[in-house]
């Protein structure tokens, strides 16, 4: 149960949020067990942003939790860093130092009324 919540303080076109779908779906895939067919993607976009106290240019923050009973390694989230910062960038027209990706895991998770 991968979700990937995607924050920018600048509107998120509809060709935008396709464009990192597709990215996230396959970038998901660099943690063990996941993939896209149970991926949800969440967009907010025009949230006031402040990074390092200025909010004059756009900024992102890609929140990414997962379903999982054991540490997910390090070299996942580091994939899954390296595969979407480049396409974040480009899509919402954000420098890739004001992007931040934080990771998350947790062994509880519910779906249809009851938790895995």
């Amino acid at each position: 149960m991968p979700v990937v919540h995607t924050h920018c303080s600048e509107p998120i076109p509809v060709e935008a949020r396709e464009v990192l779908k597709a990215a996230y779906g396959k970038a998901i895939e660099a943690v063990p067990g996941k993939s896209e067919a149970w991926l949800m993607c969440v967009f907010d976009e025009s949230a006031p942003m402040y990074f390092g106290g200025d909010d004059s240019r756009p900024s992102a923050l890609v929140e990414v939790s997962v379903f999982a009973r054991s540490e997910v390694p390090a070299a996942a989230w580091e994939r899954f860093t390296e595969e979407v910062t480049p396409v974040v960038s480009r899509a919402l027209g954000v420098d890739p130092e004001r992007i931040y990706l934080s990771y998350g895991s947790t062994p509880n998770f519910g779906w249809n009324g009851a938790n895995f």
